[in-house]
């Protein structure tokens, strides 16, 4: 008799996770992030809602290390210029920005050094 494998069997240390289910952590309003991962260095990635009109509270500033974003949809703006869907940022540790955006935007945010 053979026994099925279960995908975590299958695929030791992978971790999945939908972003619907995510738990929604509002930050600011109208600014919703939905944490995906932690890894156990301190890691993380998530999807970070912002609605239409909606502006960071401060700066954001980077530490203790880099932020990379990826624009899922919308048009984000980081203080500087706008960021279409498809965009890719990399902002490098301790530095800063004001995000924001007019039409809304889901973004994937990580943030390998925590």
């Amino acid at each position: 008799m053979t026994r099925e494998m279960t995908a975590e069997q299958k695929m030791p240390g992978y971790v999945w996770s939908a972003a619907q289910d995510a738990p929604v952590h509002e930050i600011f309003p109208g600014i919703r992030a939905r944490p995906l991962w932690t890894g156990d260095d301190g890691a993380k990635a998530h999807v970070l809602e912002m609605d239409p009109g909606t502006c960071w509270q401060g700066i954001d500033l980077h530490e203790p290390g880099p932020e990379e974003v990826f624009v899922v949809s919308g048009v984000f703006n980081d203080g500087f210029r706008d960021h279409p869907a498809g965009s890719f940022i990399h902002a490098p540790a301790g530095s800063s920005h004001i995000p924001q955006t007019t039409t809304g935007c889901t973004l994937f945010v990580f943030y390998p050094e925590g």
